[in-house]
Protein backbone atom coordinates (compact mmCIF):
# COMPACT_ATOMS: atom_id res chain seq x y z
CA UNK A 1 0.00 0.00 0.00
CA UNK A 2 1.71 3.32 -1.06
CA UNK A 3 1.65 5.79 1.64
CA UNK A 4 2.69 9.56 1.95
CA UNK A 5 2.58 10.97 5.75
CA UNK A 6 3.56 14.88 5.51
CA UNK A 7 4.81 16.67 8.66
CA UNK A 8 6.44 20.20 9.93
CA UNK A 9 3.47 22.32 9.48
CA UNK A 10 2.52 25.08 12.07
CA UNK A 11 1.99 28.69 12.37
CA UNK A 12 4.76 30.91 12.10
CA UNK A 13 5.22 34.87 11.78
CA UNK A 14 6.09 36.29 8.08
CA UNK A 15 9.91 36.12 7.39
CA UNK A 16 9.69 32.60 9.48
CA UNK A 17 11.26 29.14 8.19
CA UNK A 18 9.50 25.81 8.16
CA UNK A 19 10.89 22.50 7.35
CA UNK A 20 8.20 19.73 5.53
CA UNK A 21 8.88 16.09 5.80
CA UNK A 22 7.25 13.56 3.38
CA UNK A 23 8.11 10.63 4.45
CA UNK A 24 6.74 7.50 2.05
CA UNK A 25 6.19 3.82 1.73
CA UNK A 26 4.99 0.95 -0.35
CA UNK A 27 6.50 2.11 -3.83
CA UNK A 28 10.37 1.99 -5.45
CA UNK A 29 10.92 5.83 -3.99
CA UNK A 30 14.19 6.25 -5.98
CA UNK A 31 11.97 5.83 -9.18
CA UNK A 32 9.40 8.37 -9.24
CA UNK A 33 9.41 12.12 -9.13
CA UNK A 34 8.12 13.26 -6.00
CA UNK A 35 6.20 16.72 -5.52
CA UNK A 36 4.54 18.69 -2.80
CA UNK A 37 1.53 20.94 -3.48
CA UNK A 38 -0.50 23.57 -1.55
CA UNK A 39 -4.17 24.52 -1.29
CA UNK A 40 -5.62 27.05 0.18
CA UNK A 41 -9.01 27.77 1.30
CA UNK A 42 -11.65 27.12 -1.15
CA UNK A 43 -8.54 27.28 -4.40
CA UNK A 44 -7.48 24.19 -6.31
CA UNK A 45 -4.09 22.67 -5.72
CA UNK A 46 -1.21 24.08 -6.54
CA UNK A 47 2.09 22.27 -7.46
CA UNK A 48 5.03 24.18 -5.63
CA UNK A 49 7.96 22.33 -6.01
CA UNK A 50 9.10 18.65 -7.35
CA UNK A 51 12.37 16.21 -7.21
CA UNK A 52 12.76 13.60 -9.69
CA UNK A 53 15.39 10.88 -8.65
CA UNK A 54 16.12 9.43 -12.09
CA UNK A 55 17.02 12.79 -13.68
CA UNK A 56 17.77 14.80 -10.66
CA UNK A 57 15.62 17.66 -11.81
CA UNK A 58 14.10 20.12 -9.23
CA UNK A 59 11.73 22.48 -10.13
CA UNK A 60 9.83 25.52 -8.50
CA UNK A 61 6.84 27.32 -8.96
CA UNK A 62 7.82 30.73 -9.78
CA UNK A 63 5.83 32.02 -6.24
CA UNK A 64 8.44 30.56 -4.42
CA UNK A 65 11.68 30.15 -5.99
CA UNK A 66 14.73 31.72 -4.48
CA UNK A 67 12.30 30.77 -0.48
CA UNK A 68 11.80 26.98 -0.79
CA UNK A 69 14.32 24.04 -1.38
CA UNK A 70 13.40 20.93 -2.02
CA UNK A 71 15.20 17.69 -1.01
CA UNK A 72 15.41 13.77 -0.47
CA UNK A 73 17.11 11.33 1.96
CA UNK A 74 16.86 7.90 0.21
CA UNK A 75 18.13 6.46 3.06
CA UNK A 76 14.50 7.41 4.95
CA UNK A 77 12.33 7.11 2.14
CA UNK A 78 12.13 10.92 2.85
CA UNK A 79 11.80 14.07 0.65
CA UNK A 80 11.92 17.83 2.80
CA UNK A 81 10.43 20.89 2.03
CA UNK A 82 12.98 24.04 3.91
CA UNK A 83 10.50 27.06 2.92
CA UNK A 84 12.14 29.96 4.06
CA UNK A 85 11.14 33.68 3.87
CA UNK A 86 7.68 32.51 4.72
CA UNK A 87 4.66 35.15 3.75
CA UNK A 88 1.12 35.51 4.52
CA UNK A 89 0.04 34.21 0.84
CA UNK A 90 1.97 30.88 1.44
CA UNK A 91 -0.40 29.82 4.10
CA UNK A 92 -2.55 26.84 3.35
CA UNK A 93 -2.48 22.86 3.15
CA UNK A 94 1.05 21.18 1.85
CA UNK A 95 1.04 17.86 0.70
CA UNK A 96 3.23 15.66 -1.24
CA UNK A 97 2.58 13.13 -3.82
CA UNK A 98 3.97 10.87 -6.40
CA UNK A 99 4.13 13.23 -9.79
CA UNK A 100 4.89 9.69 -12.17
CA UNK A 101 8.70 8.99 -13.20
CA UNK A 102 10.18 12.66 -14.17
CA UNK A 103 8.89 15.98 -12.87
CA UNK A 104 6.67 17.29 -15.39
CA UNK A 105 4.95 14.08 -16.49
CA UNK A 106 1.63 15.29 -15.16
CA UNK A 107 -0.28 18.83 -14.90
CA UNK A 108 -0.27 21.00 -12.18
CA UNK A 109 -1.64 19.74 -9.43
CA UNK A 110 -2.13 16.01 -10.85
CA UNK A 111 -0.65 12.83 -8.66
CA UNK A 112 -0.89 9.38 -8.64
CA UNK A 113 -1.07 8.97 -4.90
CA UNK A 114 -0.81 12.00 -1.97
CA UNK A 115 -0.75 12.34 1.59
CA UNK A 116 -3.45 14.34 3.77
CA UNK A 117 -1.54 17.37 3.98
CA UNK A 118 -0.03 19.60 7.08
CA UNK A 119 -1.34 23.02 7.74
CA UNK A 120 0.56 26.10 7.50
CA UNK A 121 -0.52 29.18 8.40
CA UNK A 122 1.85 32.92 8.30
CA UNK A 123 0.49 35.36 10.11
CA UNK A 124 1.39 38.75 8.96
Amino acid sequence: EVQLVESGGGVVQAGGSLRLSCVASGFAFDEYAIGWFRQAPGQDREGISCISSLDGVTTYDDSVKGRFSISKDSAKNTVYLQMNMLKPEDTGVYGCGVQGLYCGDYPDGVYDYWGQGTQVTVSS
